[in-house]
């Protein structure tokens, strides 16, 4: 499901990201294959720096369809960003790459928060956050943080993953999946 980015996946994750109903919504705006490997490069050196974590989403046959990453680092918080081919969208691997990043990020990385920022116009992230039990509101509890990501012309929604929300509802999840198996 994910997987470290790698630098020979770029030209297939830029034919993906190029789509106009992905790339409007892409926080790495490359307009060739050339600019978004450099944009990876980049990206890769970053994570190096610890600045942002960055996988690649894979399907069942091991074949690049979107990446996941969080981004601005700070105080065991950071913001995720995730996007998956046009191709791929609806088919649960949105959800799934999620549950197994956030997992990496709280229990391996020891974060305490993710934060989401969504375009206000990005109606199918919108959904796709308000789906997950462990995404709250946090526009009340962090004014200030939603006030700066609205400080320039494009604004956005402000919502937060909690690790121990994440952590309390990920269990009864599981424990429910396991008294189903018996």
């Amino acid at each position: 499901m994910l997987k470290q980015r790698e630098l020979y996946e770029t030209a297939e994750l830029y034919e993906l990201i190029k789509h106009p109903t992905v790339f409007p919504y892409v926080r790495q705006k490359a307009t060739s294959a050339e600019e978004y490997l450099f944009m990876t490069k980049q990206l890769m050196e970053e994570e190096i720096n610890g600045k942002a974590i960055s996988r690649t989403i894979i399907d069942e046959w091991g074949i690049p369809i979107g990446t996941i990453s969080i981004f601005d680092i700070q105080d065991d918080a950071g913001f995720l960003g995730t996007w998956i081919g046009q191709p791929y969208q609806g088919l649960g691997y949105n959800q799934k790459a999620k549950l197994a990043f956030l997992n990496e990020l709280f229990f391996e990385y020891d974060f305490n928060t993710v934060f989401l920022r969504i375009r206000n116009e990005n109606e199918r992230s919108k959904a796709a956050a308000l789906k997950l039990p462990y995404v709250v509101d946090a526009e009340q509890s962090n004014p200030v943080l939603f006030e700066q990501i609205n400080l320039g012309e494009t604004k956005f929604h402000l919502f937060k993953i909690p690790k121990d929300l994440f952590y309390i509802t990920t269990a009864h999840t599981l424990n429910d999946e396991e008294e189903q198996a018996m």
